[in-house]
C-alpha cells in the first residue's frame, strides 16, 4: 500500500513539475521592454566578461538597437499570427530573411570586436559557441 502512495505521488509531481516549464524563459522576454531586454544582458555581458563602465555604455547601446530590431520582428511575426493569414514564404523570400539574419549577427560580432579587448571577445565568442551546443542538444542524428 505504502508503495502505491508513493508511486502516485511521485507521478503527481512530475506531473505538476511538467506544467510549470510550459512558462519558459522565452515566455518571460516576451512581456519585457526592448529597454528591459537590453540590460539584461548587457548585465549579464558584464559578469561574464568584467566590462568596464565605457564598455557598459557601448555595449548597452548595441544592445538596445538590436533588441528594439527584435521587438519590432517579434511584433509583426505575432500580428502575423492573429491576424490568421500567414503567407506562405517563397524560397526568395526565406533566403532573404535568412540573409538579413546572418548580415546582422555580422555587424553585431564586428561591433563587438571593437569594443572588447582580445581576452573578453575570446570569451564572448566561447560563450556563445557553448550557446549554440544546447540547441543542437535536443535533436536525434540521423541513422543511415
Amino acid at each position: 500500500m505504502k508503495k502505491v502512495i508513493v508511486l502516485i505521488a511521485l507521478i503527481v509531481g512530475t506531473t505538476a513539475m511538467a506544467q510549470q516549464r510550459k512558462d519558459g524563459k522565452r515566455n518571460s522576454m516576451k512581456d519585457m521592454t526592448a529597454e528591459q531586454m537590453a540590460t539584461l544582458q548587457t548585465k549579464k555581458m558584464t559578469l561574464d566578461l568584467d566590462l568596464t563602465d565605457a564598455q557598459q555604455t557601448k555595449i548597452l547601446a548595441l544592445n538596445l538597437e538590436n533588441a528594439k530590431k527584435r521587438k519590432a520582428k517579434m511584433e509583426e511575426r505575432q500580428a502575423m499570427r492573429n491576424s490568421g493569414d500567414r503567407p506562405k514564404l517563397t524560397s526568395e523570400e526565406k533566403y532573404a530573411m535568412q540573409a538579413e539574419r546572418l548580415d546582422a549577427a555580422i555587424a553585431h560580432k564586428a561591433a563587438l570586436k571593437k569594443i572588447l579587448n582580445d581576452d573578453q571577445y575570446a570569451k564572448w565568442e566561447m560563450t556563445r559557441k557553448k550557446g549554440g551546443d544546447r540547441k543542437d542538444k535536443g535533436k536525434r542524428s540521423k541513422r543511415k
